[in-house]
């Protein structure tokens, strides 16, 4: 018998606030430089949504905080699973600028997100450890990767595991890349399984890249040299093109990596959930993965996306895209006991992950 990590329970929290791409028709773009690209809003938004795939996202209440958030996706996890919230052994929340008040971009750090979440889940066990994970995008893949090592060494049994964001909170109203950024949070929990059969997460792979690509992300100042406290304000940036060719470069043979320590071939993996930031990225690296292996044809349902509704929620995608068909609540997606799915993130960093996973 051998000991492995098993998804028993999921949870998220898709935020209220629907927020459609007409919305920033009232917006004034600029370049970096602070400089309009001459073009009309209109063509700006057209041209967005070709490329991304995003029509709409969803924004936190303003009396919501990413803490908020996590918290409803936990309750959720732990009522789908059944279990004693007092059993768990650690509490992980991935996420990238703590909490952040509504009209603020000032980030809350301290106490930690997962304490914040350990609190209002009023759990009373002091060896139920919290704490936080900073990892780009890819923090949520990276907490199940470390709640799996804890598993494995025999250190834990459950562990509850977060990704939750409020990037609405933190990007430049004056920068095109701020359509692209949603709110969310999902949560797993992982539970210790002794099989004689492979079962659950059966391999991962994890790369950072910051000899020439460490601030191809990064905080910096408003697109507006007019705009209010640009000195002291700081938003999410990005070197758009520059972070589509590394993504195309290095997340498809990390993926192929982790799909061959796992001992399986491609044709073994049914689902790839995937982070989502840009639709046209996503098909690209999963065309690239399929010539890897010398296939040309993808299957349509391998990579289920839910980026057109949802924009790009940071560490929540993953988790909130698996809670969506574990539930059966995302047509035509679903998870077949013996079935094998990778899941798998890139983000600031750079830092790339995945986890190949068996039902």
């Amino acid at each position: 018998m051998s000991r492995y990590s098993k998804i028993i329970g999921s949870g998220r929290c898709i935020p209220e606030v629907e927020v459609k791409n007409e919305v920033f028709l009232q917006n004034t773009f600029y370049d970096a430089n602070g400089e309009s690209n001459g073009k009309t809003t209109h063509e700006t938004l057209e041209k967005f949504y070709n490329i991304t795939g995003i029509a709409e996202r969803r924004y936190a209440r303003e009396d919501q905080k990413a803490s908020d958030l996590a918290f409803i996706a936990a309750s959720r996890a732990i009522e789908s699973s059944g279990i004693d919230k007092e059993s768990l052994d650690y509490i992980l929340v991935a996420h990238n600028f703590g909490d952040v008040s509504a009209n603020t971009v000032a980030p809350q750090l301290m106490p930690s997100l997962a304490a914040r979440v350990k609190h209002l889940l009023k759990i009373e066990n002091p060896k139920t450890v919290a704490y936080d994970i900073l990892f780009g995008c890819p923090g949520w893949v990276q907490a199940m990767i470390q709640a799996n090592y804890f598993i494995k060494s025999g250190d834990a049994k459950r562990v509850l595991v977060i990704g939750s964001e409020t990037l609405s909170r933190v990007c430049d109203p004056h920068d095109r890349d701020s359509m692209i950024y949603a709110d969310g949070a999902g949560a797993t929990i992982l539970e210790a399984t002794e099989s004689e059969s492979e079962t659950g997460i059966l391999s991962h792979s994890v790369r950072t890249d910051t000899l020439n690509e460490a601030y191809l992300l990064w905080s910096g100042a408003s697109h507006n040299p007019d705009f209010q406290n640009r000195d002291r304000d700081f938003y999410i940036k990005m070197h758009g093109h520059k972070i589509y060719e590394y993504v195309i470069s290095n997340v498809p043979q990390l993926v192929k990596e982790c799909i061959e320590k796992a001992g399986l071939e491609l044709k073994d993996i049914k689902k790839i959930l995937i982070h989502q930031a840009n639709e046209k990225m996503d098909e690209a690296i999963a065309k690239r993965l399929f010539r890897l292996y010398g296939e040309r044809q993808i299957p349509d349902d391998i990579m289920p996306m839910i980026i057109k509704k949802m924009g790009n929620n940071s560490v929540a995608t993953v988790p909130i895209l698996y809670d969506m068909i574990a539930r059966g609540e995302l047509e035509g997606h679903q998870f077949t006991k013996g079935d094998h799915a990778v899941f798998a993130s890139v983000g600031a960093g750079m830092s790339i992950n995945a986890f190949v996973y068996q039902f």
